[in-house]
Order: structure tokens, then C-alpha cells, then sequence
């Protein structure tokens, strides 16, 4: 293992070659699709009653639980949703693929840039992208990165134009399931070929637009990106919700989390009941379950299977393969200390 090691970069970085823009949301009617208008962030300021866990002091304690109730809990929070007349939203974003994986944006061994170029063109000549392609096609199709805005839809129409070729496709996106990622459908098929060979270019690239109807409902709420507010003091809201030139929006980096969904190669994914798909990341890490589902233990992390792939060990399967390949994807920075 020491030789392993000795071979990886100190410096090395890789860009990430799925590159969503910011998701713009509209307001518009299922029956006329083309009269849409831009959704704006409304402050509400509501009176909350207490619901936290209380001290035992406090519970137990008919008196001091009614003091409790009795304060105020007064937030003012963002909030968005359809106008009167409307019963659909429509989230619009582009998405460029990007080539030369081949290629570190920075790395500063010789040596290991050499047997990894050979483990990448090796993966493909064999795989081409197929399979990664597939699930990241199938990600756009059934719509995931609606996030919370999928659930409770009537029905879900998802339009991709290649904007170079002109080439476009329409998916149902009700009838595909979000934890499955395979299919037998010719248009994801398809448009799943355009990224895979996108992404074993050297130097080409994809440039999709991306316009998705979703029938939540006549003045139904619709759901932005939350921001991360670091200060909560005195005065601040409670809830802020993103906006990008006055209209609600998703962030990018959640769009890009949900097509990068694609991770069922898992060793927990056959055995735990409800777990799907997880967002490709080193560890597998899910925040909102607080667990990592690839553990070092376990010799299933990003950087033991990278470390053996890209200085040429042989993988034992070709789904090890087809996850460290989703982690250059995804991008970042992986080098390891000198120290």
C-alpha cells in the first residue's frame, strides 16, 4: 500500500464537467403553457406556538409548560407560491457537459498523471460513458431535481433542446421512478448517449436548456432554494428563500446534486429498505440521514478505489469503476499530503 501512496499527487484537482446554471421559476396555466410569468419571494410575518423539546423542569410542570405556551413566537419568513389563476410551475436552467476528463485541471506528478490517463482511456474505450450517461439522462428525465416541488404533482412535462444541435426531446416525467436508474426508454436512451460521448470527448461539449411544467395546484405554495443563514440574531428572518434578479430560484448547486443522484453501487443499497439512489460523493455522504454509506472501513471511499484504479490496479467490478469515474465528474480536489 505504501508504494500505492507514494505514486498520488500531492496537487490535484479535478473540474466538474456537469455544470447547471441557477434554476429560474415561473408561474403559468397546464392549458397554456406559453403565458408564463416570473414567481417573487412574498414576506409573511407569522405567530408560531412553542413545539421544541422542553426541559424535564418545564414538562413535567403544568404551570411553567403554560407560561411556555403562552410566549410568542414570532417569525417573519419568505415564502413564494402560483398567482390565483395559475396551477403550474415551470423551472428553467441550462446544463453544460463538459470533455477532457482525461485532463486534472492541476496535478503535479508525472508519473501518476501517466498511469491515471491510461486508467481513464482505458474506462473509455471499455465503457464509454454508457452507463453514467444513461442514469444522468434518466435524472433529468423523471425530474428529480424538482426536489420537493415534484411531490403531490399532477403531471410533469420535461422539455431538454440541445442548443447547438437543435435537437429535443419531451418526457413524462410521472412515469419514470426516481429510485430506479435503469430504462429501456429510446429518448433517454438517446439523450443519454449525447452526454456520455460529451463526457469522453477531449475537448467537446453538451449545452442543454432545460424547461419543466410541474401541475402542483391553483395558488399552491412552490419551493426555492432556502439560503443558509448564518446570524440569527434579533430582527432576522426566519426562513430566506433564494432569488436571483427579483425572481425565486433553485440553486445550481442543488440542481447539480439531484442529477448526480445516481449512486446504487452502494453496499447498502440492497439491504436497507428506503434507501435509493444517493448523490455521488467521496464518502457518500447524506447530510439530511447523517451517515456516510462509503466508508474507508470498508475499503468502498472514493479515494482507496481511486488510488488503486488510477495507479493500475485493476477494480474488482466494473461498478467501482463506474463511481470513481461519477467522482472526477462531480470534480474536486484530491491530492494527497506529502507530510
Amino acid at each position: 500500500m505504501a508504494k500505492v501512496k507514494s505514486k498520488i499527487a500531492s496537487v490535484l484537482a479535478f473540474e466538474k464537467k456537469l455544470v447547471p446554471s441557477d434554476g429560474m421559476m415561473y408561474g403559468t396555466t397546464w392549458e397554456n403553457k406559453t403565458d408564463k410569468t416570473a414567481l417573487k419571494l412574498v414576506e409573511k410575518s407569522v405567530r408560531g406556538t412553542i413545539a421544541n423539546r422542553l426541559k424535564p423542569a418545564i414538562k413535567n410542570d403544568p404551570a411553567k409548560l403554560n407560561a411556555e405556551v403562552e410566549k410568542a413566537n414570532l417569525q417573519t419568513v419568505d415564502s413564494c407560491a402560483l398567482a390565483p389563476e395559475q396551477d403550474t410551475l415551470v423551472l428553467n436552467f441550462t446544463l453544460k457537459v463538459l470533455g477532457g476528463i482525461k485532463d486534472p485541471s492541476a496535478c503535479n506528478n508525472t508519473e501518476f498523471l501517466r498511469t491515471y490517463e491510461e486508467a481513464v482511456t482505458g474506462y473509455i474505450e471499455k465503457e464509454g460513458f454508457k452507463e453514467l450517461g444513461l442514469r444522468y439522462a434518466l435524472n433529468l428525465a423523471n425530474g428529480r431535481f424538482l426536489w420537493r416541488n415534484r411531490v403531490g404533482t399532477e403531471s410533469i412535462e420535461v422539455k431538454i433542446k440541445d442548443l447547438i444541435s437543435q435537437k429535443s426531446w419531451t418526457f413524462d416525467a410521472k412515469s419514470f421512478s426516481v429510485r430506479s436508474m435503469q430504462s429501456q426508454n429510446k429518448e433517454v436512451i438517446d439523450l443519454g448517449k449525447k452526454i456520455a460521448d460529451a463526457l469522453a470527448s477531449d475537448d467537446d461539449f453538451l449545452m442543454l436548456e432545460v424547461t419543466t411544467y410541474a401541475k402542483v395546484g391553483k395558488a399552491q405554495e412552490v419551493y426555492p432554494s432556502e439560503e443558509l443563514v448564518l446570524d440569527k440574531g434579533q430582527g432576522k428572518k426566519g426562513k430566506v428563500l433564494y432569488e436571483v434578479d427579483g425572481i425565486a430560484s433553485m440553486h445550481s448547486q442543488k440542481i447539480g446534486n439531484a442529477l448526480r443522484s445516481i449512486d446504487t453501487w452502494y453496499k447498502e443499497f440492497a439491504t436497507e429498505a428506503g434507501n435509493g439512489a444517493i448523490a455521488i460523493e467521496p464518502y457518500g455522504a447524506v447530510t439530511n440521514m447523517g451517515k456516510a454509506f462509503r466508508t474507508p472501513k470498508d475499503k468502498q471511499d472514493f479515494y482507496t478505489l481511486f488510488d488503486n484504479f488510477a495507479t493500475g490496479t485493476t477494480l474488482e467490478s466494473k461498478e467501482e469503476e463506474h463511481y470513481v469515474m461519477a467522482v472526477l465528474v462531480r470534480g474536486g480536489v484530491f491530492g494527497q499530503s506529502d507530510k
